[in-house]
Parts: C-alpha cells; structure tokens; sequence
C-alpha cells in the first residue's frame, strides 16, 4: 500500500519547514528509518527519516519550497502500485485565486485560475490588512508569498503616502540568495528587534581570578573528561549560579503573562559558516565545569557536522555569546526569543587599573548584558550583571 510522506512537526511551535535537501531521487529504493531529506526549520537542519520501505515514486516538493507541517511531500509505493490522485494531496498552505491574465485570444477580461503558494501567518496578515494576494510576488522558495512580502507591501504603501521621488539606488554587483539558516536568522533577529524592547548595561570585568582558577583546574579536567578547558566552560558555570538567585532574568513572556522557569538552560552562541546556532547546556545550575566542558564540546562537534536535534536547541532561558576569540571589545547582542536576555563577552586585554591607590596591570574584559524591558528594568538587570561579576572576580564563590 503507497505511503503519503508529509511534512513532520518538530516542535509544538512549528507551522512551516522548509525542504533544504532530497538525501534520495524519484526512483530510488529506500528502506523505513533511512535518511529521506534534510528539513529546516526556524532552529536547525534535522535529517527526516523514511517511514516505510519502498520505492520514492513522487517527490510532491522540490529542494527550497516551504511546506505547512503535515501536508504531503512525498508518495512511497512498490513498483506497479497505484498512487493516489495528487490534487487530493494539496497542502493546505496552496491557495486558488482567479486573476486576470492577457490570454492569446480570449474574451476582454476573461479570467483564468493560478496557483498561488502562500504561508498561513502572511495569508493572515494578508486578510486582516486588506492586502490582494493576487497583487503580490512572492520572495519565497518556488514565488512562496511570505509573512515578509505582505510587510514590505504595507511599507511600499506607507511610503508612497509621504516620501518624494528618488534616483535608482545603483545595480548590485551580486546578489546572495536569502535562504537556509541565514534565512532563520533574519527573521528570528528582525522579530526580536522589532518586538522586544531591548535596553543595555554594560561593565568592565577583571579576569585575573578566573584565569588563575582555569589554570588550576585543566590539567585535572583534561583527565576526566578528556577535553580542554575553556574560559566560556567557566562563564557558563558562574551565569548559570547567579541566575539561581535572580529569577526574572530566567524568565519569558507568555501572552500578558511574566513565567518564572525552574530550569536553567544556558544556551552558547557557536558561529558556523552558514550562521550562527545556539545550542543548550541543559540544567547548567546542577552541572559541574567538567560537565559543561564536556557538553558544550559535544555539541560543538555535532553543530559542525550538522547532526543537533531540536531538542539541542530548544528549551533555552539564558544565551551566552563569548567573541572574545575573535578580536571583539565590546558588543551589544540581539536577544535570542522567547528568553529574557543574553549576555556579551569581549575579549581579555591587559590595562592599567587603579587599585589601594596604585597603578597595576590587569587582564580586563567588557561585558554587555542586553535585557527586555518588558520583563525587568534596569535596576534588576544591574544587580544581576553586578553579581555575574562579583562571581567571576571572586570564583570562590562558585563552592557556595
């Protein structure tokens, strides 16, 4: 008996996921549990496995198309089996729209039916903005209409209200496709921009102290757990131990609603060349360095090599972004939503510090922690930057 493949959902937020790879062609033999396609969604690349054995008779979507969860992408069968009608298979996010059309020879204004490929959010956005469909092209995979063409319509509109007459800005001397997680990305930052109200505070940290602890413990860490301790491994620890003791920074907005969460789960900013991934140190609090050092470069390994799940990356309620590595003083990260805040680290420079009066020289670094405001105000958001510092300039406290 054909099997409908349709599109999986990953994730209780999931609507939508994009078709990024066929791992097999039309044709092609492929037995339950093999690796079908690679599937991205607003988080990570996930391998779909075959849910039955048979031969991949019909591929319903092409690499780049996005696809509503649980609309059919594919028919496996035995050969000589008959396949079901593919127009009972549309996918809910296909709509029809009659729209007129210049035909070869056809009465004035005759109209014919097309196909229009819409997501859900942007068909929405598009009824309760009053925006035609039909008058829009889609950016998407395959001329998808998307959440952002019905706003760039919108502000096409707003601005054709107010702004004067412009010169052509100049051609572009190549143009680079939007699409993957690069395209995850952009959405997800334009989201967090646009709706949380972020505001930031900023303080110099000493690092002599976690520095001397590091050195102290990476022999006897590299023996148990085979890997190098690192200084992200510490900042996670001394993050994770202060947010303990302030709830509201490990907290999110759910409707009119502030949720305390019980656990904390730091997620690290890894930058791969496609973009950048955010996987999660579960109940980081409970974990000791070792234990962090040692997840974090699982999960390092397994970003670059393309095999995290979702639930690597899900379940976050603090980020951690260190670019000290790579030269940065200073930065103000974009949060990462639903959560509250993340922080940034800059690199360790030695600098003269005035300390009992004297001039010493000490390695200094800058961190940045970027807040909602709609969650807390800065006096709260301070008390915690300053007792992620008190930590890291006195690790002890880490034993208490």
């Amino acid at each position: 008996m054909a099997t409908t493949v349709i599109m999986p959902k990953l994730g209780l937020t999931m609507t939508e996921g994009t078709i990024e790879r066929w791992l097999k062609e039309e044709g092609d033999r492929v037995e339950k549990g093999e690796p079908l396609l690679e599937i991205l969604t607003e988080k990570i690349n996930f391998q779909y496995e075959s849910p039955a054995s048979g031969i991949l008779r019909k591929i319903l979507h092409r690499e780049g198309e996005v696809v509503p969860v649980a609309a059919p992408i594919a028919i496996i069968a035995e050969e000589g089996e008959i396949l079901p009608e593919i127009e009972t298979l549309k996918p809910e996010g296909v709509v029809e729209m009659k729209t007129p059309v210049p035909p070869a020879t056809p009465a004035k204004g005759e109209e014919i039916p097309r196909r229009i490929f819409v997501s859900p959010i942007a068909r929405k956005m598009a009824r309760e903005k009053g925006i035609d469909l039909g008058s829009l092209h889609g950016s998407g995979p395959g001329g998808r209409i998307i959440k952002a063409d019905v706003l760039a319509a919108l502000e096409r509109a707003a601005l054709e209200e107010r702004k004067p007459t412009v010169a052509a800005p100049t051609a572009p001397s190549k143009r680079i496709p939007l699409k993957g997680i690069r395209k995850v990305i952009a959405a997800r930052m334009t989201e967090s921009f646009r709706d949380i109200p972020h505001f930031y505070l900023s303080r110099e940290v000493r690092m002599s102290a976690l520095q001397a602890v590091r050195e102290k413990l990476r022999e006897e860490a590299e023996k148990r757990s085979k890997v190098r301790l690192t200084m992200t491994d510490l900042l996670v620890k001394a993050v994770a131990s202060v947010l303990r003791q302030h709830p509201l920074m490990n907290s999110r907005i759910e409707g009119a609603e502030i949720c305390l969460l019980e656990e904390i789960n730091v997620g690290v900013a890894i930058a791969l060349e496609e973009g950048l991934i955010v996987p999660v140190i579960r109940h980081a609090d409970r974990k000791s360095v070792v234990e962090i050092a040692s997840s974090l470069r699982d999960l390092t390994e397994r970003a670059r090599e393309g095999k995290l799940s979702l639930d690597d990356v899900g379940g976050g309620t603090f980020t951690l972004s260190n670019m000290g590595m790579l030269g940065i003083d200073k930065f103000s990260a974009i949060i990462n939503p639903p959560e509250c805040s993340i922080l940034g680290v800059g690199r360790t420079v030695e600098k003269p510090v005035v300390e009992a009066g004297e001039i010493q020289i000490r390695p200094m670094a800058w961190f940045t922690l970027s807040a909602d405001h709609r969650i807390v105000d800065g006096a709260g958001a301070a008390l915690f930057l300053n007792d992620v510092v008190r930590t890291i300039e006195n690790p002890e406290f880490l034993l208490l």
